[in-house]
Formats: structure tokens, sequence, C-alpha cells
């Protein structure tokens, strides 16, 4: 599956620490912020967010998109130490001319 990470860190520390967690997980730095992998399954995802929730504190915030789940894409949110998460299904109809 394909997952991309956005950070929004507190301070400097949570950043690094961050960054050397998804380095771990064969992440791959695009952007500033940004971090993506393609060859994440499910059951390394999971322990990602474990790993993640370790290295945080309260203010971090971190963002990830998940692609495909059930079919869908999943937008996960750890945002004041709590876990959220939207499914987005596609829509079948083709944009308005």
């Amino acid at each position: 599956m394909f997952v991309s990470v956005i950070l929004d860190p507190s301070g400097v520390d949570s950043a690094k620490q961050l960054t050397a967690v998804l380095m771990q997980y064969g992440f791959t730095k695009v952007q500033r912020a940004c971090f993506e992998n393609s060859t994440l399954n499910e059951k390394r995802l999971q322990t990602l967010k474990k790993d993640i929730d370790r290295v945080t504190d309260y203010y971090d915030v971190v963002r990830l998109y998940q692609y495909p789940v059930q079919g869908m894409m999943a937008i996960t949110e750890l945002s004041k130490k709590q876990w959220k998460r939207c499914m987005l299904k596609p829509n079948g109809n083709p944009p308005a001319k």
C-alpha cells in the first residue's frame, strides 16, 4: 500500500525522532515535512503508528494518507495524542463540465 506521512512537530527534538522512526520503516523524504513509502503492509503500518505514538507529545500532529484501504483512501491523523481516521470512497461520477 502507498503511505504518505505529513509531519507538523512541536519542536526540533520531535522532528528528529519522527524522522528517525520513518527512516527505519523505509520512508523517503520527498519534501520538507513529507515522507512516502509504497511498500508498507497493514501489519507494519500498525507497528509504525505505535512507534509514532511513542515518540510524539501532545502538541505534535502527524497525518497519514493511505491507499488503497478496502478500495478507498484513508486519512489518519494523530492530534493531541489521539488517532482519528477518515475513509474517502471514489465518486463514480465524472466531473461536471
